[in-house]
């Protein structure tokens, strides 16, 4: 009887200890989902979907993209701020929704920073002024002279606040003229239109706007970043092309997880985020298209995000951006 119950008390001690083994030990053990702000086909879906796959591949569960567009990518982030903090709600968003948000809009559904942990910055990326074929305009100069000259042209956004906005009004505020911003829920369908000419120019993303240029669909006229890029090396600068000196944007998408997320969590998706960025088949894809791979260290991404929000404030602010 001695014995049965000392191997009674055994097996729960083990039942217990069992119970007390940390759900991050064994994470990921089910899919996880990664919220994106935008719509399907732009520039986050892509680089969403293709590193999703990749570390589905290194951890052996599913990482599936959930496309929740609208309000400069803060729908998908309030989603992701409300969700439990066990690693499988992640969201990969860009500075418009966690530096640029925060200063445009009086309310938001979240605190950039207390409601979120920032895991690593995946990628950065330039952007290309592109006009419509039907745009008389052969280079930046010849675009600001139309402009100056009361031409009316709109530029497509994918979202107010963005940092297509934010590129299109410093342009506008910098070149001393006015054109009328149409934003859009998300990059792909701000192409459909540019591409149908309901509007008539766009600072859109290398990666997603690349097959339109080289099909002769749309012009390329300047790289909205300080340096020219080896993809497109012959094509200037704004700065260089519209005398635009310190002309510098560029986008970038990081990942995040609610705030509270176990460390060991954060750090085993931390690692398979830099194991998949060094990959030679995922970095030959996000380089081909025109992204620069980052894949920051937690922390270092985190110190980024809070030295970002006063300088993008001090650019909105002297450029009077707004949202209508």
């Amino acid at each position: 009887m001695k014995y049965a119950r000392r191997a009674i008390l055994w097996g729960l001690t083990l039942l217990l200890a069992a119970a007390y083994i940390p759900a991050s030990a064994t994470y990921p053990d089910k899919p996880v989902k990664i919220a994106v702000g935008f719509a399907a086909g732009g520039a986050a879906d892509i680089v969403a979907r293709q590193l999703g796959a990749k570390l589905g591949e290194q951890t052996g569960q599913s990482f599936i993209v959930e496309n929740r567009p609208g309000a400069t990518g803060t729908v998908a982030a309030t989603s992701v701020a409300r969700a439990s903090a066990d690693g499988y709600s992640l969201m990969l968003i860009s500075q418009s929704t966690m530096v640029v948000a925060p200063v445009i809009y009086e309310k938001l559904g979240f605190d950039t920073v207390k409601d979120f942990t920032p895991l690593s910055m995946v990628v950065t990326m330039p952007m290309i002024l592109v006009v419509h074929p039907s745009v008389p305009a052969k280079s930046v100069q010849e675009l600001m002279l139309l402009l100056k000259g009361g031409k009316e042209l709109a530029y497509a956004s994918a979202g107010a606040g963005g940092p297509q906005h934010m590129a299109g009004e410093l342009f506008a505020s910098m070149g001393k003229f006015k054109w009328t911003h149409i934003p859009y829920k998300g990059e792909a369908p701000a192409l459909t239109d540019l591409l149908g000419g309901q509007v008539q120019a766009m600072f859109a993303n290398l990666p997603a706007v690349l097959p339109y240029i080289q099909a002769g669909k749309l012009r390329a006229l300047a790289i909205s970043t300080a340096k020219r890029h080896p993809n497109l090396s012959d094509l200037p600068t704004v700065a260089e092309a519209g005398t635009l000196p310190n002309f510098d944007v560029q986008t970038w998408y990081g990942t995040f997880a609610p705030a509270g997320t176990p460390a060991l969590i954060v750090k085993k998706l931390q690692d398979e985020t830099a194991v998949a960025l060094k990959s030679a088949d995922l970095a030959q894809k996000l380089t081909a298209q025109g992204f620069t791979i980052v894949g920051s260290a937690q922390p270092d991404f985190a110190g980024f995000i809070k030295a970002e929000v006063p300088r993008w404030a001090k650019l909105i602010k002297e450029a009077n951006i707004r949202v209508d």
